[in-house]
């Protein structure tokens, strides 16, 4: 027991360390896409091609003035961005990145824990992220972040819906909620083969709910300054924005276990690669993707963001839900 218990500690301060790397070089990477998109080359000068420059960053956040709004209602004005990476950290204790290991005669499973309703937990998990949003912009009393915050909540509850009903179909063809049996169902064929559409309408959901451009209307700053987090400096600005790329961090692995795979090579002949190895890099280009979309189409107004949601992406995921549904019926002889 006791040491089931060290070697869960274990896994889970991994994961932390990599998820906090692949944050602070996700912001790096940000900057450095931006860059080549618009012509010129992004941060060169802090380590060699700006290698240091996440550290550059966190220093000067972390010494800079932290001024705090006079009139706001401080509890939730000190929670909302201390609340902004909890959701991340709680979503990888089920997140499977391999298969497993043995160590000095121990087998040890790549995954901090197998439940059979991880994505049920990882749904609900998600849903905790709009209120740093709603906390933050409602706390700080000033106009700005409240509208910002009002934007969020009516965003995350119609594109949650459709992140939620994107993955039904990965659900009945697999017949599990586990993490891990869906990435063995996709062993010899993944997902987005037999679920090209949800991986669509995942994808885009997935973007919605992070807030990034197109959907980035909370924050909207040719509107709305920043958004929810205009009222924030120092350390509480940088939680906010740890949040943001450690979510980006998530859903990409979430995107890599659901539809591409989780660990397992993408062709036979370089199976040899270990299992994590090949999660990372998928996880990366998918991180990838996120970032190119941002640098590359232009924000929708609010009220194309809330249609493009109710009007045509619902319809497409019922669509595929019973598009599903009768393939299935019809592979088993039921039509």
């Amino acid at each position: 027991m006791l040491l089931a218990i060290i070697v869960a500690l274990v896994k889970l301060l991994v994961l932390f360390a990599v998820l906090m790397l692949i944050v602070a070089y996700g912001t790096l990477a940000e900057r450095k896409v931006s860059g080549h998109i618009q012509d010129r080359l992004g941060p060169m000068y802090c380590g060699p091609h700006a290698l240091l420059q996440p550290f550059a960053d966190g220093l000067k956040l972390f010494f800079k003035e932290d001024i705090v709004a006079s009139k706001s209602d401080k509890f939730l004005y000190f929670l909302a961005p201390t609340i902004a990476i909890i959701p991340a950290i709680l979503a990888i204790g089920v997140i499977p990145f391999g298969e497993s290991i043995t160590l000095f005669g121990h087998k040890i499973n790549l995954v901090i824990t197998d439940i059979n309703v991880a994505v049920l937990y990882l749904l609900a998990v998600s849903s905790f992220s709009v209120y740093a949003i709603v906390f933050g912009g409602w706390s700080a009393n000033s106009k700005y972040p409240l509208l910002g915050g009002l934007r969020s909540a009516a965003q995350f509850i119609s594109y949650e819906l459709i992140l939620g009903l994107s993955i039904m179909g990965v659900l009945m063809i697999v017949g599990s909620f586990s993490l891990v049996d869906i990435v063995h169902y996709q062993k010899n064929m993944w997902l987005v083969a037999y679920q090209p559409l949800a991986f669509i309408l995942y994808m885009v959901a997935a973007t919605a709910e992070l807030n990034r451009l197109p959907f980035d209307l909370p924050e909207a700053e040719s509107e709305l300054v920043g958004g929810y987090h205009t009222e924030y400096s120092s350390m509480k600005f940088a939680m906010f924005f740890l949040g943001e790329y450690a979510n980006m961090a998530v859903t990409s692995a979430v995107a890599v276990c659901l539809f591409l795979g989780g660990w397992y090579s993408p062709v036979s002949f370089l199976a040899w690669v270990p299992g994590p190895i090949w999660f990372l890099i998928k996880i990366v280009a998918v991180f990838f993707f996120l970032l190119w979309v941002r640098w590359t189409y232009p924000r929708f107004r609010y009220d194309q963001l809330m249609g493009f949601s109710w009007k045509y992406l619902l319809p497409l995921t019922l669509l595929n839900i019973v598009a599903t549904g009768g393939v299935m019926l019809f592979l088993q002889g039921g039509i």
